[in-house]
């Protein structure tokens, strides 16, 4: 019962993250200045890119359901709250402020803690692990992307 009660709560925790990032994006995706961009030509087409952050979202949720169970202690605690303001903000610098370095410092970041999250934990959750790997590879894909821009837009 603790598992679904967990996985509900980080649900509405990590859906909570993209509706806020979202709404700090201002449209971000849809302005003249990201459209107008040289981007990567890997650039999955825009409807990918929901499809991709609730699949990460749901099984990002029930990955932390798994692990909150098991050590629900402060570092887990500060690692995913970290995660949680790092996935945020990345879209506030990046297309409401066009601050695409930062962008990238904050998405590398991101990525390093989320493989925090699946190295440090993998001996622990084993198999469950899987559940956060697409969160992982995606970030490696988006860090491509934002350090294409950064690159191919100067």
């Amino acid at each position: 019962m603790k598992l679904i009660k967990y996985t509900v709560v980080f649900l509405i925790i990590n859906f909570g993250a993209l509706a806020i990032g979202n709404w700090l994006m201002d449209n971000g995706p849809q302005t003249e200045w990201y459209t107008s961009l040289n981007k990567a030509p890997w650039t999955p087409p825009g409807w990918f890119f929901g499809l991709a952050w609730s699949t990460i979202m749901i099984c990002f949720s029930i990955y932390m359901a798994y692990l909150y169970k098991l050590v629900p202690n402060t570092k887990l605690k500060i690692l995913f709250t970290t995660q949680f303001i790092l996935n945020v903000i990345w879209g506030f610098f990046f297309f409401n402020q066009h601050m695409v370095a930062l962008g990238l410092i904050c998405i590398v970041s991101l990525t390093f803690i989320i493989g925090k999250f699946l190295f440090d934990y993998k001996s622990l959750l084993k198999t469950k692990s899987l559940l956060i790997a697409p969160y992982f590879i995606w970030l490696i894909v988006a860090t491509s992307l934002n350090a294409y821009i950064l690159i191919f837009n100067s």
